[in-house]
C-alpha cells in the first residue's frame, strides 16, 4: 500500500513538471516568434550555467512528500532571500541559475530523500534601463539578464556619441565605463555587459573621431583614445599597410585648423608613422598605393564605357575602379577608358584579359593603335578568338588604342516620308528601306525612282542587295510637285511681263 501511494506520488510530480516545463516552452516560444533579443527566453536561459539568478526571476520547485506531489512557485524580490518551502531560506544574491539549483536540491533531498526534486526557471526576470547622454533622446528600454549594453545603446546613439567611453552605473551607484570598440574588434565581452535591474547607462560625447582611406587593410573611420595619433590609427585600428601601400604618397586633410581656414592638405611619408605624427578631430587620411602609379593605355571608340580594368583584390585599388564587367549593350557613342597594364605587358594578353570591353558594334578587325603621332593597324580578330595566335606587340605607355564602330546602318533620304538612318538586315532590296522610311511622298516622287550609293561610292541597281552604310536617295522628279512649286512665280511674272507691254502699246498710241 505504502509502495503504490509512492509511485502515486511520482507520477502526480511528473504531471506537475511536465506542466512546467510546458509553461517555460510557451514562454520561449513566444520569444522567438517575436524574434526579439531583449524579450526574456526561460529556456535560452537555463541553457547558460552562468545565467545570474535576477530579481523578478520566477522559479518552480516540484517534489513529492508523504506520497504527496507538492509544488511551489518561488519569486525573486530585490531582497534576493527565496523560501524553499517550509524547509529553509537560501540568500541568492550573486548566485547563478546552476548554483541556486543545487542548493535548493540539496536541501529537499536532505529533508525527503527519493522526492524526484526538480526546480526550473519559469520566467526570468524583466526590467527597465535608462539610456541618456549623447543620444537622440534619453529613453527607458526594456531588458533582462541576457541582454547587453550594445543592444541597448547603439540604435539611439548621435553623430557624435563616443562608443569607447560608456558609463554604466548600477543601483548601488558603482560607476564603470566600458569600450564597445574593444567589444567588437577584439571580442573583448567584458567591455560589452550584461545589463542589471537599476543600471544607469550614459553615453558620453568622443574627443577625436579620424577617417583613414586607401592602401590600408581596413579603411573607416575611427575614434582615438588619449594619446593614440597616427602610427595606431594605420597598425592597431586600420590593420596594417598593404603590400603595395606606397608611404612616400600620404595625405592628410585637417579639416578644424583653428584657423577659420575650411580645410589645409598636407603631404606626409612613412617617416610621419614612425615619429607618430599628432592627429587632430576630423583628420582625414589617405595613403595611395603603388598600383595608382601603373602605366596606363587609352581606349578610344567602340568601347564599354563601364569597362575598367582592375587586377588587384585591394581597397585603394577598388577605389580606382572596379572588376572588369560588360551589360552587353549596344554603343550608340564613342568612349574612352583609362586602362592600367602592367610592366612588360603585350596587346595579346592585355586584348583577351580584357575581350569584355568590345560588342557586336566593335570593329574589331581594324583597330589601330596611336603611339607617338603614329598610326600601327592591328587586328584583333585572331587575338580575341584563335588560341594558338601569338604575337609580340609590346604595350608603351600613353598608346591609345582606336576600336572603329563597324557600320550597320542604312540611309533612307529624298522625297520619303521619314527620312533617316535604319538598321541594316542582310539580303534585303532597295525596297525594304523605303518602307522602314514611311515610303515615297507620291507629290514629289514618280515612278519610284532612287538613287542608290553604297559605301565606296558605286552606284546599285534597284535589283543589287542592299550593303551596309548604303544611301538611298528618293528622286523628287513629280511634274505636279515642280508645277506647284515654280507655277506662283512663272504666273506672278507672267502678270508683270503683260501688264508692262500694255503699258507700252497704250503709250505709243498717245
Amino acid at each position: 500500500m505504502r509502495h503504490s501511494k509512492f509511485f502515486c506520488a511520482l507520477m502526480a510530480l511528473s504531471l506537475v513538471t511536465v506542466f512546467v516545463f510546458s509553461q517555460t516552452s510557451s514562454l520561449s516560444d513566444l520569444s522567438e516568434a517575436e524574434g526579439d533579443t531583449n524579450v526574456p527566453n526561460a529556456q535560452l536561459a537555463m541553457s547558460l550555467s552562468y545565467y545570474p539568478v535576477t530579481a523578478g526571476d520566477v522559479y518552480t520547485l516540484t517534489y513529492a512528500a508523504a506520497g504527496n506531489a507538492v509544488k511551489y512557485v518561488i519569486p525573486v524580490d530585490t531582497s534576493y532571500k527565496i523560501r524553499v518551502a517550509n524547509l529553509g531560506v537560501i540568500n541568492c544574491q550573486g548566485l547563478s541559475y546552476m548554483q541556486l539549483k543545487s542548493q535548493v536540491e540539496s536541501i529537499v533531498i536532505k529533508n525527503y530523500p527519493l522526492s524526484g526534486v526538480q526546480f526550473v526557471l519559469t520566467a526570468p526576470s524583466s526590467f527597465i534601463v535608462t539610456v541618456s547622454g549623447e543620444v537622440k533622446e534619453t529613453v527607458e528600454c526594456s531588458a533582462w539578464s541576457l541582454t547587453r549594453l550594445s543592444s541597448v545603446v547603439l540604435p539611439y546613439l548621435t553623430n557624435y556619441a563616443s562608443t569607447r567611453n560608456i558609463t554604466v552605473t548600477s543601483s548601488s551607484g558603482t560607476s564603470k565605463n566600458y569600450d564597445l570598440f574593444l567589444a567588437r574588434r577584439n571580442g573583448d565581452l567584458s567591455q560589452d555587459p550584461y545589463l542589471r535591474p537599476g543600471d544607469t547607462v550614459t553615453v558620453n560625447r568622443f574627443e577625436r573621431k579620424v577617417k583613414i582611406e586607401g592602401a590600408v587593410e581596413r579603411p573607416g573611420e575611427y575614434e582615438l583614445c588619449s594619446g593614440e595619433n597616427l602610427k595606431e590609427l594605420v597598425e592597431k585600428y586600420a590593420g596594417g599597410l598593404e603590400p603595395l601601400a606606397d608611404t612616400s604618397r600620404i595625405e592628410l586633410v585637417r579639416t578644424v585648423t583653428g584657423n577659420g581656414d575650411s580645410g589645409v592638405k598636407a603631404y606626409l611619408s612613412g617617416e610621419d608613422i614612425e615619429k607618430n605624427k599628432e592627429l587632430v578631430c576630423y583628420d582625414s587620411v589617405y595613403i595611395f598605393s603603388y598600383w595608382n602609379m601603373k602605366p596606363v593605355v587609352f581606349v578610344e571608340g567602340a568601347v564599354s564605357e563601364n569597362v575598367v580594368l582592375s587586377t588587384s583584390n585591394s581597397n585603394a585599388d577598388k577605389a580606382q575602379g572596379a572588376v572588369l564587367q560588360s551589360n552587353g549593350a549596344s554603343l550608340e557613342s564613342m568612349n574612352r577608358l583609362i586602362m592600367p597594364f602592367n610592366e612588360g605587358e603585350d596587346y595579346s594578353y592585355f586584348i583577351r584579359r580584357n575581350k569584355n570591353m568590345f560588342s557586336a558594334n566593335s570593329d574589331v578587325e581594324k583597330a589601330y593603335i596611336l603611339r607617338d603621332g603614329k598610326a600601327i593597324p592591328i587586328n584583333l580578330n585572331p587575338i580575341l578568338y584563335d588560341s594558338t595566335y601569338y604575337a609580340d606587340f609590346p604595350m608603351k605607355a600613353n598608346d591609345t588604342l582606336i576600336i572603329p564602330f563597324r557600320q550597320f546602318f542604312v540611309s533612307v533620304a529624298g522625297a520619303v516620308k521619314n527620312p533617316g538612318r535604319y538598321p541594316y538586315i542582310p539580303d534585303r532590296t532597295w525596297d525594304y528601306y523605303v518602307g522602314l522610311a514611311g515610303g515615297f511622298v507620291k507629290s514629289q516622287n514618280s515612278f519610284d525612282a532612287v538613287s542608290i550609293v553604297d559605301i565606296n561610292g558605286n552606284k546599285l541597281s534597284k535589283t543589287d542587295v542592299i550593303t551596309p552604310e548604303t544611301t538611298i536617295t528618293a528622286s523628287t522628279n513629280s511634274f505636279l510637285y515642280f508645277f506647284n512649286q515654280y507655277g506662283p512665280v512663272i504666273t506672278t511674272l507672267a502678270s508683270i511681263i503683260s501688264t508692262t507691254l500694255t503699258i507700252l502699246i497704250t503709250a505709243e498710241k498717245l
